[in-house]
């Protein structure tokens, strides 16, 4: 990193000392990686409670009359299927199927929608937004104006409504509710969504009240033991759920149907969307290649990059992530590989430093709630 270079900070950044944090370089943001440390924090979601920043992540919001076909005209899942006070998973692609991004879609009115977008991917999401704009539509990259906190594991539901009279109950997963005042921090807009394969809720709010409202969770949920979570156990969490990550599962070079998010994918949408042509031909001729979980047998953790062969030495593919599971304590990779070697119990090879290690094809996702 050049000494001009000027890392952005999220609205939290100056409490950030405060509970311990150890803050690196993400994409050109200064964010946390741990505060007590990535294990303890990885358990503490999936057994209590964790409270991340992420103010990082990108908002754009979509008005006009033609705001719905204008996005089903970009992205990959169905748009018109979503009903107000819902929210969307989908993948944004380039013409050849390689992907843009994934991101989430709120659906705020019949004209009105919100899409949380990769932090890495902002600038470059809403410059192929613009690019592509049809009818009557308007964007704004509000991303500077907004905070958001994600309090994620079995106790979040518990430890937030503490803090308001909303029935968080009838928040179910996928939707949304806007205008939620939590505790005297009015319009906050709670979503029963999250990227740790817990229960848990976003909170979108204003950008200058977001260090409010993180002081006021992790005081009311102190009992519980709720603890503000980093990048790190972030990593782990989603990773053992199987969920993707941009730059990682998902690139311009992979699919979303590679990477296994062929449920966010609609080739059978009425409409055209940008990349159909070609996802449309990966599904109907069987892909080349899939994302599948891996099992190191030998000594050693796969990490991002490391060459996968066959057990005849055949290179047949690279891990896209790869860690010490700290829920299941074994070393697990995710790799995108050659479809013929993807079946499970399958024997690998992980190229880890110099020497080949022994790994065999697993199910995924590795964990599940409950």
């Amino acid at each position: 990193m050049s000494a001009e270079t000027v890392l952005k900070r999220t609205p939290l950044f100056e409490v950030y000392k405060n509970y311990g944090a150890k803050v690196i370089d993400f994409g050109g943001w200064e964010l946390p990686v741990q505060f007590s440390g990535i294990t303890e924090e990885h358990e503490a979601v999936r057994n209590e409670a964790g409270l991340f920043d992420v103010s990082h992540m990108g908002e754009v919001l979509v008005e006009g009359k033609d705001a719905e076909s204008f996005i089903n005209y970009l992205v990959t899942n169905d748009v018109t299927k979503i009903d107000r006070n819902q929210t969307q998973y989908t993948a944004m692609c380039y013409p050849d199927g390689g992907t843009i991004d994934d991101f989430l879609i709120y659906k705020l009115a019949d004209e009105k929608y919100l899409l949380v977008v990769n932090a890495a991917n902002v600038e470059k999401d809403y410059e192929w937004m613009k690019q592509h704009v049809k009818g009557e539509v308007t964007l704004k990259n509000i991303s500077d104006d907004v905070g958001l906190l994600a309090i994620q594991g079995p106790k979040a539901a518990n430890i937030l409504q503490k803090l308001t009279d909303k029935d968080l109950s009838e928040i179910a997963p996928f939707r949304f509710e806007e205008h939620v005042k939590l505790d005297g921090i009015n319009d906050v807009l709670v979503s029963r969504t999250g990227y740790t394969g817990e229960d848990g809720f976003e909170l979108y709010l204003a950008a200058d009240q977001t260090e409010a409202l993180w002081e006021k969770l992790l005081q009311v949920g102190e009992e519980d033991g709720l603890k503000p979570c980093g990048l790190g156990a972030r990593d782990t969490l989603r990773f053992e759920a199987r969920l993707a990550l941009y730059g990682q599962e998902l690139t311009k070079e992979i699919s979303p149907l590679e990477a296994g998010i062929g449920f966010a994918v609609k080739t059978k949408k009425e409409s055209d969307f940008i990349g159909k042509s070609v996802l449309t031909k990966q599904r109907e001729e069987g892909l080349k290649r899939k994302l599948v979980g891996i099992e190191i047998t030998g000594r050693g953790i796969p990490r991002h990059g490391y060459k996968v062969s066959s057990e005849d030495g055949e290179e047949i593919g690279f891990v896209t992530s790869g860690t010490r599971s700290p829920s299941l304590k074994k070393s697990l990779g995710l790799a995108l590989i050659s479809t013929e070697h993807s079946k499970v119990e399958t024997p690998l090879k992980v190229q880890i430093r110099k020497k080949m290690i022994d790994a065999v094809v697993v199910k995924t996702p590795f964990y599940k709630k409950g």
